[in-house]
């Protein structure tokens, strides 16, 4: 999600039985109902409720920036974005093999072309990836070969 999605969200955007959150406001301006992961659903059982009914605490997008650029400082790492994580996390939504039509409705991306751009797909998985396809398609012909020659 991006800052301002979760800056915005309320317990009345959370449906925990459903594993979703629904965004009235979105960058392109569509509503957007995103779906949660376990950890996600863990994380959010454990916030205590705020009387306001905001999720977090935070109600301006920059201040989720400067909490992320604190952690990050205090953990040691540098050079790294909040934004930086909605690329990681496109990314890693393609290696778990799900299709661009899904990950394109998960991250909100209006076209196939954003959604390329923040894509990052290393030469190395992809390679792996065909050779378990290029294995997979052999053993079904030869399992279908087998049972063909037994009939």
């Amino acid at each position: 999600m991006r800052r301002g999605e979760i800056a915005g969200m309320t317990w009345d955007d959370v449906d925990l039985k459903k594993r979703t959150v629904t965004l009235p406001e979105t960058k392109t301006g569509e509503v957007r109902i995103v779906s949660l992961s376990s950890e996600a659903i863990r994380i959010l059982s454990s916030i205590p409720r705020r009387i306001d009914g905001r999720v977090f605490g935070y109600t301006d997008p920059h201040s989720i920036t400067w909490a992320f650029i604190h952690a990050c400082k205090k953990a040691g790492i540098f050079g790294l974005t909040f934004h930086d994580l909605r690329h990681e996390a496109t990314s890693r939504l393609f290696e778990l093999g799900l299709s661009a039509e899904k990950v394109k409705k998960i991250t909100g991306h209006k076209t196939y072309q954003m959604l390329a751009r923040y894509t990052y797909l290393k030469a190395e998985d992809i390679a792996e990836e065909i050779g378990k396809l290029k294995k997979e398609r052999s053993g079904k012909t030869a399992e279908a070969q087998t049972k063909s020659s037994r009939h």
